[in-house]
């Protein structure tokens, strides 16, 4: 499945009411099928705005994108899209279910009931729950489960439907650093086992490192695209690759993007966790 944003300008109503903030400007990107794609950036950049124009989300009143164009599998893509889903810090489960309706919650609505008979549906959310290890949590409320736990009852959710692609915005940035670096490895067993085409957003250097086969690096705003790269080392990658020659290099030259990438507005921070 193949994304493919040409020219993408995004204006949003300055704070003060006059004239417009320019928040992306003139970006080109193509997602191919299959990738982890890690979308990398300082806060306010305009990455999860590039998130949402990939997954149909459109502000009420605001023309999106300014300019530009998205396409999926060549087809313009302004809506809701069947093959695309989405997930985000806020893990949004509903407290009122269980852990196992929660993953279930999909199949509710009727294009979902429709493409997956019941059968289907039930084996479906048993093998998500054994794969993200909550079987056992399964009648459990949200509440009674850990920041972690709640984010893997996301995505769990996420993937029963098996989508073509999957837009992650920042899904462990919340949590503990033990604790996300037990669901960026979980997150890669997934997509190996059922697998999609992922683009993550991130502003933590060393996620996009350990995550990504492929980083895409954003200027401060107005923001273009500052640097492309693939990763080639296999996962799972250790600090002690992240310390290593390449994995320093790496980083150092994200860094030096940055630091060279600072638009009119200023400002944005990115994390460096290693």
């Amino acid at each position: 499945m193949k994304i493919e944003l040409s020219g993408i300008v995004q204006e949003y109503p300055a704070p003060e009411g006059v004239g417009v903030l320019r928040v992306l400007d003139g970006v080109d990107l193509t997602f191919e099928e299959g990738k982890l794609n890690m979308l990398l950036g300082p806060s306010g950049c305009g990455k999860s705005t590039l998130l949402h124009l990939m997954g149909g989300v459109r502000p009420l009143g605001v023309v999106s994108p300014t300019e530009g164009t998205v396409l999926i599998d060549g087809e313009p893509c302004t809506g809701h899209h069947d093959d695309v889903v989405m997930v985000f810090q806020r893990y949004l489960n509903r407290p009122d279910l269980t852990v196992r309706q929660n993953v279930a919650f999909p199949f509710r609505f009727k294009l979902w009931r429709k493409k997956v008979p019941k059968a289907e549906q039930d084996s479906r959310v048993d093998e998500m729950l054994e794969a993200v290890g909550l079987a056992d949590k399964a009648h459990h409320r949200p509440s009674q489960l850990s920041g972690g736990q709640n984010q893997r009852v996301a995505l769990a959710r996420a993937l029963v439907l098996r989508p073509r692609v999957l837009l992650a915005d920042e899904p462990f940035g919340a949590l503990d650093a033990q604790i996300r670096h037990e669901m960026q490895v979980l997150l890669v067993d997934l997509i190996a086992r059922f697998p999609t085409t992922v683009v993550f957003v991130t502003h933590d250097i060393t996620e996009a490192l350990i995550l990504g086969d492929r980083v895409v690096v954003l200027s401060t705003p107005p923001a273009r695209i500052a640097d492309d790269f693939t990763i080639t080392e296999a996962r799972p990658r250790s600090e002690n690759w992240l310390r290593s020659t390449e994995g320093s290099q790496m980083a150092a030259r994200v860094i030096e993007q940055l630091r060279g990438g600072h638009g009119p507005e200023g400002g944005g921070q990115v994390r460096v966790t290693v």
